[in-house]
Formats: structure tokens, sequence, C-alpha cells
């Protein structure tokens, strides 16, 4: 089972005292008092000067962006704030989202902050929510571009997300979607 951000963040948070010594109010002041300013400065400093990986830096600089709350403390919030700027958008969503997990049985939705994941082990298909349309990502590889299919243009999912189908309506979502959403899962979850 994927763990979610809001998993991955909360066990963090509960691991920082017993593994740095400090605790996520210690690491605040730590921060701000530090001197450096930009945000990928304070992430190497953070692991040069304490030995953080890539991913526990940008979770405890987002943290320290978050006004030193907890990010993905909440999916619904996470959820909403994508649908700040295009409500319009989440009736679409959703029954996107119901067909999705149809096609795929015991999937998961995984809500990220820029985008949703949909994954059984692995992400097999990414969702942007944009003015107007839904883009959904998928793991295609070499497949070529055609049709309905381009080259993906997401904004969060991995690279290995290559490939997009643009979803302005129901409708859009055929059995040609159905037959590339079963491929992407097939290739990353078999």
């Amino acid at each position: 089972m994927v763990k979610t951000s809001q998993e991955l963040e909360k066990e963090f948070i509960d691991s920082l005292k017993s593994t740095t010594g400090k605790d996520l109010k210690e690491w605040m002041a730590a921060i701000k008092d530090c001197g450096i300013e930009k945000r990928n400065d304070i992430i190497k400093w953070l692991k040069a000067d304490y030995g953080f990986g890539q991913m526990n830096a940008n979770l405890l600089m987002g943290i320290y962006n978050n006004n030193g709350k907890p990010v993905y403390a909440s999916e619904t919030s996470l959820l909403d704030n994508q649908f700040a700027k295009y409500e319009n958008m989440r009736p679409l969503f959703d029954e996107i989202s119901v067909m999705i997990r149809g096609t795929i049985p015991d999937s998961n939705i995984i809500v990220k902050k820029t985008y949703v994941s949909f994954a059984l082990k692995r992400e097999f298909a990414a969702v942007n929510i944009k003015k107007g349309e839904l883009r959904m990502g998928l793991d295609l590889g070499e497949m070529p571009f055609s049709g309905k299919v381009e080259k993906a243009k997401l904004t969060g999912p991995m690279p290995r997300i290559s490939h997009m189908v643009v979803l302005k309506t129901k409708e859009d979502f055929d059995d040609e979607v159905v037959e590339l959403i079963k491929k992407s899962n097939e290739r990353v979850n078999a």
C-alpha cells in the first residue's frame, strides 16, 4: 500500500526529536535563525549541516513555509485548495475518479499538493485540475503520441508520467482512455 503524503509527513514530524534531537518547533526556530533566505539554500544547509535527505529537507521546508504547520494534515483541504480556482471542474473530477477506480479496482486516490494520484502499489495515473479541463497523466513509456494522447504537461508527478489525456467532459473518458489507464497500471504495477 502506498503511503499518503499526510502519513509520510506525520511519521516525519513524529520521528524528528528521536532522529535529529530537535522537535518541529525547535527546527522552525533553527531555520528562522539560520540567516539563510532562499528556500533551496536552506534545503542545502539542512542536508549538508544536519544530514537530512532530500525528501525530509523538503518536508521541513514545506512546513516552515506553511507557518510551521503540517502541509498535508488534511487531504480534504489539499483537494479543496486545488479546486479553489476551478470549482466548476469538481463534478467532472468526481465522476472521473469513480470511473478510474472502476477500471482499476482497489486503486487508491492520494491527494498531493498540486495533483491527485491514483495508485495500487505505485502511481499509474495523476490528475491536474486546470481551467476547463482535467489533465490525466499516465506512464505509457515509449508509446507514440497521437490523437488525444499528448506529451504530459502536468505539475507535480514524477517524470515517468509520460503521456496525458485532456478531459473536458465525462464523454472524453471513453473506451480508449480506459485501455490507456489499464496499460499504464500494467506497466507500473505488474
